[in-house]
Order: C-alpha cells, then structure tokens, then sequence
C-alpha cells in the first residue's frame, strides 16, 4: 500500500490534485478540506494516502492527516458507502465531527452529506459506532441529539450546507435546548443570510 506521498504539487482542481514524485505525476482524490490546506502549485506537499483497488481501476486517495483517512477507510466498509461517497463525507464533515454525529447517534446530520440517504446514515451509525472511538472527540457539555437534530434542521431550512452546520454548531457548551444551540450557530456563521 501507498502510505504517503511527498513530492511538488503540479496541480490542483476542487476536488483533486497532481503530486510529482520522482519524475512521476499521482493523481489523487481529495475531500475539498484537504484541497483548501494545499500549498501553491510548484510547493512542495505531503499527503497521507490510501491505494483503492477495484476489478477494472486503482485510485488513489490523498488525506491532510492520519484520522482523515482513518475515517475514510473505516466509512468504506459500511455497505452502500464506496470511496466517493467516503470522501464527500469528509468534505462535509471533518472526522472529529463525524466521529461525534457518530457516538451520538445523528444520522440527520450524517444524512445530509450528498450520495448519503437516511438508511445509509443509520447503517453508518450502527456499524461505525465502536470504531470511530479513536478519532478526537471534542470535550465537554454537548447538546442531546434532539436539540442538535432541531437546529441543524432550522439551519438546513435557512440555506446552510452541511459543512457549513457542522462547523457552527461544533464547541457549544450551553444549556440543551435548540434555540440556545440555533443562536449560538448563527452567531459562528455571522447571521442568518
């Protein structure tokens, strides 16, 4: 298997990168996270990987951390969830979140990655739930899946991708209930739209 790559980077789309080893350009698929941390073309970058063998295709898969691509590879052996899938997931959520809609049972939140649907999302939940333990969990009072479902619907309904939710509603520590989260979220994302 492919572990790494260090090498300069030729080029970069939305969704994807070109890294040059020893003469040799890799084509490698990332979440768009991953896209956002890349240097400059021509930089020198590393990356974490992870070689997807199929019948017909090899693909390689480029990740800025280890509990990057340990989500990944933990999210494709879920059945119904292929490396496509896996990586839109972590381009909606970062693994510490997924870890968290995980060990709370949020497959709301986890159903609104694309290409994921509400029983992909419990099957995620329910196969996932003791081997995500080694990801980093934030600390500390969190909401109970009710008020978190409520608020990522409200924010939902407000036009708020996923990812956008994920991030606003990440370090609350307030009292549990969904309007404390909702106010606490819009204030991350600097108001409403």
């Amino acid at each position: 298997m492919i572990a790494h790559v260090r090498g300069r980077l030729v080029a970069k789309t939305a969704t994807s990168c070109v890294v040059e080893v020893g003469g040799i350009g890799l084509a490698l698929a990332l979440s768009t996270h991953a896209v956002s941390r890349l240097p400059a073309e021509g930089d020198e970058v590393a990356l974490f990987t992870h070689l997807h063998v199929r019948e017909d295709e090899l693909a390689l898969f480029g990740f800025e951390s280890p509990d990057e691509r340990e989500a990944f590879e933990r999210l494709i052996t879920v059945a119904g969830v292929g490396p496509k899938v896996a990586l839109a997931a972590l381009s909606t959520l970062r693994p510490d979140a997924l870890a968290e809609a995980v060990a709370r049972e949020d497959d709301a939140l986890i159903a609104t990655v694309p290409g994921i649907g509400k029983k992909t999302a419990q099957r995620i939940v329910i196969e996932l739930k003791d081997r995500l333990g080694s990801l980093t969990l934030t600390s500390g009072a969190s909401p109970s899946a009710g008020a978190r479902s409520e608020a990522t619907d409200a924010l939902g309904a407000m036009g708020f991708s996923g990812a956008e939710i994920a991030v606003a509603l990440k370090g609350y520590d307030g009292p549990d209930d969904a309007p404390s989260l909702l106010r606490h979220a819009l204030k991350r994302l600097g108001g409403a739209r």
